[in-house]
């Protein structure tokens, strides 16, 4: 299996829609194989992240033309409802950890659908796994802290391939904690992105990856995988 890396643009559009094309067009620039947003989150009105059909359409309309595969998060049923209802295939989904533990029905509505599916496991505290296995379930390692410090990640999988855990969701400074999950097996990996990690209008800029940052982690991640496909 090879590497799948997706961009999590988020919220770091900052409610300004208008920017959800240049996002697109550096995740794609930076080597993501995925632009992924967040749908049913502080989705009310004048809230930050109300993403109608018209800001559904530009983003997948940018990502066809960047060559850069759209993804939700689906966080509600309206949300759900809402990208069923939309006129594109979407490959995949995405659902955040909450969602487990918040909405596990939704869950298993999304999976039933049988699109191949990542579910984060951050809030997910019980030693058996949420939902059955199935073929399209992807589960990533995630540890739910924003931003998550290097004391946090003791746990880390330290060989992906005897672990439930198909890659990993990250949430640390820098990416560093990706190369490490990418040599010790992990195939799929979810970065936060940003254009500029300063600005403070959500928290989640602070832990993203810039575009050179993003780019220089892909490169290396796909370097080290290389040398493991040959027995280094």
């Amino acid at each position: 299996m090879s590497l799948t890396f997706i961009a999590e643009i988020g919220m770091n559009h900052n409610g300004n829609f208008g920017l959800l094309p240049e996002l697109i067009r550096q995740a794609a620039l930076s080597g993501a194989d995925i632009a992924k947003f967040q749908l049913g989150w502080r989705d009310g009105k004048d809230e930050i992240n109300r993403l109608t059909e018209k800001e559904l359409q530009l983003i997948v309309d940018s990502c066809d033309f960047y060559k850069i595969e759209p993804m939700f998060s689906i966080i509600s049923d309206k949300a759900f409802d809402m990208i069923k209802s939309f006129d594109y295939e979407f490959k995949r989904y995405k659902i955040a950890s909450r969602t487990v533990v918040d909405n596990p029905e939704l869950v298993k509505k999304v999976l039933k659908e049988g699109k191949e599916t990542f579910v984060s496991l951050g809030f997910w505290k019980n030693r058996e796994l949420p939902f059955p296995s199935q073929p399209n379930l992807k589960y990533l390692y995630c540890v739910s802290k924003y931003p998550c410090l290097p004391n946090e990640l003791t746990n880390l999988p330290k060989n992906f391939s005897d672990t439930k855990y198909v890659g990993y969701s990250d949430h640390s400074i820098g990416i560093e904690t990706v190369l490490l999950s990418v040599a010790r097996g992990a195939k799929v990996i979810e970065k936060h992105f940003t254009l500029d990690k300063s600005d403070t209008t959500i928290r989640d800029h602070a832990l993203s990856a810039t575009p050179n940052e993003y780019f220089e982690m892909v490169r290396n991640a796909r370097a080290i995988q290389r040398l493991l496909s040959i027995g280094v």
